[in-house]
């Protein structure tokens, strides 16, 4: 009896609301503050615009890169029916449904920041608990946390590294202006590749002295034992029997990540000690050298994206061996100097260009050198030859102002919520309500995302900034994932590309789309569990990390085998129930996303269970996770007509 008047109702509101909206459009065209409102956002709208971040985000990796200054083309196919892309739907963003998921995430929104900054405050009972781990911060009244000790690092030496990304172009410009490289016009053919080649011979040359600079100034005489392992991984490659190449690369790098583990960094005081000492004096050679041991001492400690590295170069030539670049452009008519990211990726470089020198400067190109992002060898080389031609001085301007938003993004959240110093203070969780606890975790997740993100975009623009166009490792926001394998996929993003080139697909990948027989099911989620076991493992050698690999993968199977069960083709008809669906099944796995990464890189497992027994072991607990299920839900939802919304503008991405 109530569903009649709730829907006479429910066609009341929106009809009254209809009408207002229209009256409120027209009162502003009237004024022309219609238009003075769009061209205000506009500049932002640019500034957010997914080819900002990384020009691949709106093209085909077979796709050569576009021109900057020339607007990007949609593609054809557009339906006649509804004017859009093919397998576009239309906009739900000013339905009475979505108008009614606004007001919520507005409410949301505002409790969630309010909850996490009101346990923050000294007045809290649990502040004095973790008062020794904030620092005084530069907001007056407000102290900072600066607890996390990997974030911390890079927050101290920022002001360096941006002298740096400034200092180490301005020296390439003097050195090319010193050793000019072969000239060459576009005329012809023979001359062109000549001027590219001069050009890679310039940029490496650089890039291979500047290294022995950069090195001895990081790690001081340790970088002696860096410049062994990467002649030995060299020698691998290069002198070898070809047949034993790829066993002999992966089992030395692997070694590499677990010995430099267990020793420390080889200080050379043990060296000494062992092989070479002085006598019975407490001090010997090796205490001298490791004293200068430059301003990270502890050298070992980003050498595992180094490895990557390593192992991309031996693939890569390994690979090169039964190929020819000339061969291969010549077979695709490709033009050298605009080739698509596939091709720079795939085909190989020229047979020179594998030398000790090219190495050298590839695994140690200073922008890229401590925490990526990750390039392979082939689009290196490439790029050296020919300046990708997504890089333009306009889009490097706003890249920039992006990254630093997010710094100051995170200065402010580390200077009004300490989620990261109440949880490594191992508090009484008692003390917090169940949504308390649970906004704890969730913005820990966050700052998490942003102590990544943030150095990983400093490095990729002093890149940028220096010519070369390294893969964008954070595609999207944290909060902006609903799905398993798509988060994982623009999650540094860079590494689950080399991921999939160098162990997924050599590993047998998915098998072949469209044939999986339920052998190629099992052997997927075997070899997802190989790839999650190496990444946990190549993060740092603990148990934690481990069981955080495993959980990925373990969580990631409910989502296969609801993919499964409900394929998408088979709802193309009933949209709005699949989309419904979905929601559900998003917000189960968001849940389990959280649980892994809470695990792996923040509380831990005992953290876990106390923040988990603190949410469910009441009633009100139960209430709240219902609750926040329920919103949830409601952001899968946007997350869904975000997609859709990219979908429509013609950009079709992974994540």
């Amino acid at each position: 009896m109530l569903a009649p008047v709730a829907a006479l109702f429910l066609a009341r509101t929106r009809a009254v609301y209809g009408r207002t909206q229209h009256i409120f459009s027209q009162f502003l065209i009237e004024r022309g503050l219609e238009w003075r409102t769009m061209s205000y956002l506009s500049p932002l709208k640019r500034l957010y615009a997914l080819e900002t971040l990384d020009t691949r985000f709106v093209s085909s990796s077979k796709t050569p890169p576009a021109d900057p200054a020339r607007p990007q083309q949609l593609p054809n196919g557009r339906s006649k029916e509804t004017g859009l892309p093919q397998g576009a739907k239309p906009s739900l963003w000013g339905t009475f449904e979505f108008k009614i998921y606004y007001l919520v995430i507005l409410v949301c929104i505002t409790l969630m920041f309010n909850s996490v900054y009101q346990v923050s405050k000294p007045s809290h009972p649990n502040y004095e608990n973790y008062e020794d781990l904030l620092d005084l911060g530069w907001i007056p009244g407000r102290k900072v946390d600066n607890s996390d000790a990997q974030y911390s690092t890079f927050r101290d030496n920022l002001p360096y590294v941006l002298v740096l990304a400034v200092v180490h172009p301005l020296l390439r410009k003097t050195y090319n202006a010193v050793f000019s490289a072969t000239s060459g016009g576009l005329g012809s053919q023979p001359l062109a590749r000549e001027a590219a080649d001069g050009r890679l011979n310039q940029r490496l040359g650089f890039d291979f002295s500047f290294a022995f600079v950069f090195l001895a100034a990081l790690h001081g005489f340790s970088a002696l034992k860096v410049l062994l392992i990467l002649y030995i991984n060299y020698s691998i490659a290069t002198k070898l029997p070809r047949r034993y190449v790829v066993l002999a690369t992966w089992m030395f790098d692997i070694g590499i990540l677990f010995a430099n583990e267990l020793c420390s960094g080889y200080p050379f005081e043990g060296i000494a000690n062992t092989i070479l000492p002085w006598g019975e004096g407490k001090e010997n050679w090796g205490t001298v050298l490791d004293y200068y041991s430059g301003l990270m001492p502890r050298w070992e400690i980003l050498f595992n994206i180094t490895v990557l590295r390593l192992i991309s170069f031996n693939m890569d030539y390994y690979w090169s061996l039964n190929r020819s670049a000339s061969s291969a452009l010549e077979k695709k008519q490709l033009d050298p100097s605009n080739l698509s990211e596939r091709d720079r990726v795939d085909i190989p470089a020229k047979p020179e260009d594998y030398s000790f020198r090219n190495y050298l400067a590839y695994v140690i190109y200073a922008p890229t050198y401590l925490t990526g992002p990750i390039i392979t060898f082939n689009d290196f080389t490439s790029q050296a030859r020919y300046q990708s031609k997504s890089i333009s001085t306009k889009r490097i301007l706003m890249y920039g102002i992006r990254f630093f938003v997010c710094l100051l993004t995170m200065e402010l959240m580390l200077h009004y919520i300490y989620a990261v110093a109440i949880s490594k203070a191992k508090p009484a969780w008692e003390v917090y309500s169940p949504f308390e606890l649970s906004m704890l975790g969730y913005f820990n997740l966050h700052i998490i995302w942003l102590k990544l993100l943030i150095p990983w975009r400093c490095f990729r623009l002093w890149a940028l900034v220096d010519g070369v166009d390294p893969p964008e490792n954070m595609v999207r926001c944290m909060s902006d994932n609903y799905s398993a394998l798509a988060f994982w996929r623009g999650w540094h993003r860079s590494f689950n590309r080399w991921i999939v080139r160098y162990i997924y697909i050599p590993m047998g990948g998915s098998g072949a789309p469209g044939s999986q027989t339920q052998f190629d099911k099992a052997r997927t989620i075997a070899n997802l569990l190989a790839v999650f076991t190496f990444v946990a493992l190549w993060h740092d050698i603990n148990l934690r990390l481990l069981i955080w690999g495993w959980l990925v993968t373990l969580f990631i199977l409910p989502e296969v085998l609801a993919r499964l069960a409900f394929p998408a083709r088979k709802w193309k008809d009933r949209p709005t129930e699949y989309r419904i669906i979905c929601g559900i099944g998003a917000v189960g796995t968001i849940l389990m996303m959280m649980v892994a990464n809470l695990v792996g890189f923040a509380v831990g497992l005992d953290g876990l269970q106390g923040l988990l027994n603190g949410i469910v072991g009441s009633f009100s607990g139960l209430v709240f996770l219902a609750t926040a299920c329920t919103a949830l839900f409601v952001g899968a939802q946007v997350m869904f007509e975000v997609r859709e919304e990219e979908k429509r503008n013609g950009i079709k991405m992974s994540c």
